[in-house]
């Protein structure tokens, strides 16, 4: 029955927006029944006023019989004597219907009329308040929302915060005023159609009192009965306009901050457990080739979709489908707050912009927890919490390590193969180093490839000009041709960061916690896709559609290479590189494979061995008898099987496959 309550929170916006052009309609239909009511009530006492000249004509048409000269007139003494008793009869009757009309005219017809032109006419005049201070709200808003983020005037920024705070709260009070009398409405409806028939009948009983007492005893008790409903109806109107003037009185005494837009902006209290959220975004529209423009509209979510719900409009419209989309923050058009929701595909979707930092993170990480589906689980709050604490965790300093899988693996440190002879050491003497002695805190960590393909390609290439065909040049990398070992792997570039030390693998484990818990806070999930060469002498990323070399490491600078033991497709390396001051640099790069990382992480292994037993001409006999060889004379993986994600071709060459 309510249409608003103060203060809302956001789970009942949308539901009040309903209720908002729900009301609004009953009140346009209570409006055209009313009309129609008053027109038959006004003919009913049209025809009450017709009786009373009807029988005011009567009684005088009665007496007009004695006047007039009929030719043959003799015995008409008793007829005008009983036209006299009729007439006075009519007369009496005459008295009773103009009391009647009266009643009628104070009891049935003005209270409709009253109610028609106060209750029904304030009601249409608070709509067009309401609709003009939302108007000027939307002015202000669309000022503010084209307040540059570059270069800031402080003086307008200020001046049109200052009128966004006052716009809103005009807004505020008006919509407030609309509410309380669409309330009111609902109760004054039933009142203003009783209480006409109330005294329609109370008229009729009284006049027909005088001549038939038992009717009016018949309707005494149900009258009674209707009389005090309506003063019970009137109670009730008065209690709920006693509450709503609190809440009137609660809202003027808050804080002008609540209407200032962004007013937190230094340290916004961030929900991000979401799994719905509502209120107004900007969107942006394309209108031609380079042009655009923003629309403000109301948006929410329901289930896995993004709703939209137009001024006016009973219920939202479908936007988009939340299910499996990435979103992520972007710059666009020098506007603050801006957002992108890419589809499952790829396909760049709608670009949205919040009002607030606080809004925009929030946007943000309702659309991440929708897109993973957690509203469909049984308690879709608590898995939303559980997964921002797990991802606030991860990227949280730890004591110590979880106790790692004991089952050998080739993912071990160089250092460590050269002493295998010599592990005599007792496993409690084993210490696992702290999280701070492996990476530094605070450490950046870069989530793309540093060099790209085309500066890459340039450097290699000096001044020479590209070939337009997107045909690779061999000579770029001449130990290609003459490696012994050519493995092939699809990898997603995750992200790198600079470690302090490449003495353990708890290292790399510690690198991919880092590097998965950041893309899960910050909603990073873009990957560049490469081809991952791994020979006997360099470990190069492929650019798969340009075959452009990303980079290039040679395989001695691997001091560490390990995959995750959970996720078998998660694999890492620690390269050391020297710099330029003299000293030497470690830096872990994170992948993920389409292939199980022990793979990728034999292949390392079997070309350091490689290069080792080149020294020796009789190991390297031997090793060349343990692993198999393609046709044309390069090694492949003891264990190499085809992917199993998917069947395309691209991922199904296996280890055999040559750059």
């Amino acid at each position: 029955m309510y249409c608003c309550e103060v203060p809302q929170s956001l789970s009942t916006k949308s539901k009040t927006r309903s209720l908002l052009s729900v009301f609004e309609e009953d009140a346009g239909t209570l409006t055209d029944y009313t009309n129609q009511l008053l027109q038959a009530m006004q003919r009913v006492y049209g025809a009450q006023n017709e009786m009373c000249l009807a029988t005011q004509q009567l009684s005088k048409q009665l007496l007009a019989y004695e006047k007039q000269n009929f030719a043959l007139g003799k015995g008409d003494e008793e007829v005008i004597s009983t036209l006299h008793y009729f007439s006075k009869v009519v007369d009496e009757l005459n008295v009773l219907h103009t009391e009647l009309a009266k009643q009628l005219a104070d009891t049935m017809v003005l209270p409709i009329i009253q109610f028609r032109e106060k209750d029904l006419t304030e009601v249409s005049t608070l709509k067009d308040l309401f609709g003009l201070a939302s108007s000027e709200h939307d002015l202000s808003m669309a000022k503010y929302s084209r307040l540059p983020k570059k270069k800031e005037n402080e003086k307008v920024k200020a001046e049109i915060v200052k009128e966004v705070a006052a716009a809103r709260r005009k807004q505020h009070l008006s919509s407030l005023q609309y509410y309380c009398a669409l309330n009111a409405l609902q109760y004054r409806k039933r009142v203003a159609m009783m209480e006409p028939m109330l005294g329609f009948a109370h008229g009729q009983i009284n006049f027909f009192k005088k001549g038939a007492e038992m009717f009016s005893q018949s309707m005494d008790g149900f009258l009674s009965s209707v009389a005090d409903m309506v003063q019970s109806i009137q109670v009730e109107l008065e209690v709920e306009a006693e509450k709503m003037r609190a809440s009137q009185q609660e809202l003027l005494s808050l804080d002008e901050a609540v209407y200032t837009p962004d007013f937190d902006v230094a340290a916004p209290q961030v929900n991000r457990n979401l799994i719905q959220k509502a209120g107004y975004l900007n969107l942006r529209n394309k209108t031609g080739l380079v042009s655009t423009t923003w629309e403000r509209l109301y948006f929410f979510t329901q289930g896995g979709n993004l709703m939209c719900q137009p001024r006016g409009a009973v219920a939202g419209g479908l936007i988009q489908d939340l299910d499996n989309c990435s979103v992520m923050a972007v710059d666009c058009e020098d506007r603050r707050y801006c957002f992108q929701i890419t589809t499952p595909n790829g396909k760049a979707g709608i670009i949205l912009q919040a009002e607030s930092r606080k809004e925009n993170e929030e946007w943000i990480c309702a659309i991440n927890n929708i897109s993973r589906q957690i509203y469909l689980t049984d308690n879709p709050e608590a898995v939303a919490i559980k997964l921002n604490q797990t991802a606030l965790q991860a990227v949280t300093p730890i004591t110590s390590f979880a106790k790692k899988q004991e089952s050998p693996c080739p993912s071990q440190n160089v250092k460590s193969s050269e002493m295998e002879n010599d592990k005599i050491v007792p496993k409690a003497t084993v210490t696992i180093p702290e999280a701070e002695q492996l990476i530094a805190p605070g450490t950046p960590i870069q989530f793309d490839i540093v060099l790209p393909a085309t500066e890459f390609l340039d450097q290699n290439r000096g001044g020479r000009r590209t070939n337009p065909f997107g045909e690779t040049e061999d000579a770029t990398f001449p130990e290609a041709e003459d490696s012994l070992l050519q493995q092939m792997f699809i990898v997603r570039f995750l992200g790198s960061m600079a470690v302090k030390t490449d003495n353990t693998t708890e290292v790399i484990y510690e690198a991919m916690r880092q590097v998965l818990a950041a893309r899960a806070i910050h909603n990073i999930f873009r990957m560049t896709e490469s081809h991952l060469m791994v020979t006997s002498q360099t470990l190069r990323l492929i650019d798969p559609q340009t075959q452009v070399t990303r980079a290039n490491f040679e395989l001695t600078s691997v001091t560490q290479f390990a995959a995750h033991q959970e996720n078998k497709r998660l694999v890492g390396f620690v390269v050391r590189l020297p710099e330029s001051t003299g000293g030497e640099s470690l830096s872990t790069y994170v992948f993920e494979s389409n292939s199980e990382g022990e793979k990728i992480c034999y292949a390392i292994n079997l070309g350091k061995e490689i290069i080792e037993v080149q020294k020796d001409p009789e190991a390297l006999a031997q090793l060349m008898l343990s692993v198999p060889l393609t046709n044309d004379g390069k090694y492949v993986l003891l264990n190499d099987q085809p992917d199993d994600n998917d069947g395309s071709p691209s991922e199904n060459r296996g280890a055999e496959s040559e750059a």
